[in-house]
């Protein structure tokens, strides 16, 4: 698993990379004794765009819906600390849609400033709420057409030309 970009390139991510944002607002709690946010905040942030997205854009009802993503693997690359009182900026964006699993990655910017804090890895495998178990027809078509919309080709971004 992993991002296929490496901590170099993930660094140099720009908002216009990703195609869905979120602001959050630092709480005072959010900071640790080191005077900056602590490294659990960010994951919990990662999961709250995601699931933002999914109900705002897909029609997610999490405590009914037969399907639901189950986090498979989540990883962050930190960069630089935010703190209270900024604002956060999420960024969200989809490398990898499968047939039942979708490999997000997510982004954190302070706001006004330009450089990624951190860049996240997020994968749910959509399973059966009954069994909790992979979907063998797949996700839902109308959640894979939602999620397709977050795509981003990543060797365009690398300025790779497709062989």
């Amino acid at each position: 698993m992993g991002n296929k970009a490496s901590p170099a390139e993930l660094k140099t991510r720009k908002r216009e990379d990703y195609r869905f944002f979120l602001d959050y607002r630092t709480r005072w709690n959010d900071n640790d004794m080191y005077d900056h946010m602590n490294n659990s905040v960010y994951n919990f942030l990662f999961d709250s765009i995601i699931n933002a997205y999914l109900i705002e854009n897909c029609g997610l009802h999490p405590p009914t819906a037969p399907q639901f993503g189950m986090c498979v693997h989540t990883h962050t690359d930190y960069f630089s600390s935010i703190a209270y009182p900024a604002v956060a900026e999420l960024a969200l964006r989809v490398n990898k849609l499968g047939k039942s699993s979708v490999t997000y990655e997510t982004a954190l910017f302070e706001k006004g400033k330009e450089e990624v804090k951190a860049v996240g890895e997020f994968i749910q495998v959509y399973v059966d709420r009954e069994t909790n178990r992979p979907l063998k027809d797949g996700m839902a078509s109308t959640l894979r057409e939602k999620l397709q919309e977050l795509v981003v080709d990543n060797d365009a971004i690398r300025g790779k030309a497709k062989l």
